[in-house]
């Protein structure tokens, strides 16, 4: 008999109500619960035709519906505490990125996990994306070192810009946002990321004085791979700004090109930031007149997921890691390391300083 598991939703905002769709239409997870502050969760069920129990207050959530797992879709600086009672209550845990708002606070939440012996996923949507893993696939045959090249730049109003606003409360976009990427770039090379430097620009004051909402991260790894990110939110960022996935090293490079994505007025739309459409990949290859010898390559993968599809291989992952009691070492360390990496690019960006990882918590 299939193991139908018991899922608490904790928040229904934009991806809280993605993976909550994705519970709804899965056969092995059963909804229990949704809880958020505001009425998001009364949007979802509506939007959802149902009548899951709705809750205000997580403690509450948790003691009516005992759930086999929780998912947390909260703003970061909630993650570290609804992570840990969720497991102190027998749970497993699906946590949207970053895993907390603090490298301490991601050392607890996987700590607890261990100690509770319970499942700890991160949202890394990329992870599960078929064109994405073909990326990261395809740069690691282009040699050493890499120059990897990467941004997302969201031009956000309206409701989006509320909640970046929020979630600049406590985190930059280059922490937010930069954890998939820097995981991406880990991805791609075996060398040891060993010191980083980053630039931010506070272009509002709408947000607190302490933060900024542009930022640029350089990385730099022990076998001379570099790797730049930037991510900015906000009404003023430029839809040129929007999109680039590219690396190349000594043999070539790869880069993503979603032509459609980066028409005019898609820079703040979710499904627009895992479009991937096509992969160009160039061979460095030339003859005794420096021509090249071979043609570009165009590589158009059948399985284009859509954002939502993308959040239901999340969730197939996440039931699958609890039925078959799968190691999650690996992952946890990966996410905790990303984590790690962006907080001291936070660091460079306030102090000016060039950040040795090394010495870095």
């Amino acid at each position: 008999m299939k193991t139908v598991i018991k899922i608490l939703v904790v928040g229904c905002g934009n991806m809280g109500a993605s993976h909550a769709r994705a519970y709804h239409d899965l056969a092995g997870f059963e909804i229990v619960g949704l809880v958020s502050r505001g009425n998001s969760k009364s949007i979802l069920n509506e939007s959802l035709q149902t009548s899951y129990p709705e809750f205000n207050d997580y403690e509450q959530a948790l003691a009516a519906t005992k759930p086999d797992a929780v998912c947390i879709s909260t703003y970061p600086d909630t993650h570290e505490r609804y992570a840990i009672r969720a497991f102190e209550n027998g749970a497993h845990v699906f946590v949207e990125k970053p895993l907390a708002d603090t490298v301490i606070g991601a050392q607890n939440v996987i700590k607890a996990a261990q100690q509770f012996n319970k499942k700890l996923v991160v949202g890394y949507i990329l992870r599960h994306h078929p064109s994405w893993i073909k990326f990261i696939e395809i740069s690691r045959t282009l040699g050493t070192p890499l120059v990897m090249r990467m941004n997302l730049n969201q031009q956000s109003h309206g409701f989006m810009w509320d909640v970046h606003r929020n979630l600049m409360d406590s985190l930059s976009p280059i922490v937010d946002c930069g954890v998939h990427y820097i995981d991406v770039m880990c991805q791609m090379i075996d060398a040891k990321p060993i010191r980083v430097s980053a630039i931010g620009a506070r272009l509002t004051a709408d947000i607190p004085e302490t933060n900024y909402n542009y930022g640029q991260l350089q990385l730099h790894f022990d076998d001379g791979s570099v790797g730049w990110y930037e991510a900015g939110w906000g009404p003023m960022v430029s839809q040129t700004a929007f999109f680039v996935k590219d690396v190349f090293g000594p043999k070539g490079a790869v880069s993503i090109v979603p032509n459609a994505a980066i028409k005019e007025g898609v820079s703040d739309s979710v499904e627009a930031h895992t479009k991937t459409e096509s992969l160009r990949i160039h061979y460095a290859d030339i003859d005794a007149a420096n021509e090249f010898i071979r043609t570009d390559e165009w590589m158009h993968l059948e399985d284009e997921p859509t954002h939502q599809d993308l959040c239901e291989r999340e969730q197939l992952f996440f039931e699958k890691a609890i039925v078959e009691n799968l190691d999650l070492t690996k992952q946890c360390e990966d996410a905790l390391n990303s984590l790690r990496i962006a907080f001291a690019c936070d660091r460079a960006v306030k102090t000016k300083m060039m950040i040795d990882l090394q010495d870095f918590l």
